[in-house]
């Protein structure tokens, strides 16, 4: 099966609103992966914690930053 080409409407750069927007949006989905992820990491106890490699003070300090960190 071959991809059809997209139409004109699809692959013109979006205008600088939407651009805004999807970049917001973008963000907050960054943001909410790294809130989840830090919350899980929180809850690993120390022999999960070694399996993946880490020591629980780095986990510690990991999982204390804000979702806004990167």
């Amino acid at each position: 099966m071959s991809a059809r080409p997209l139409p004109h409407v699809l692959s013109a750069p979006l205008p600088p609103l939407s651009r805004l927007l999807v970049s917001v949006a973008l963000t907050l989905a960054d943001w909410e992966a790294r809130r989840r992820g830090r919350r899980a990491l929180a809850r690993l106890d120390e022999h999960l914690l070694r399996d993946i490699g880490l020591g629980e003070d780095h986990a510690a300090r990991e999982a204390a930053k804000a979702f806004w960190q990167d």
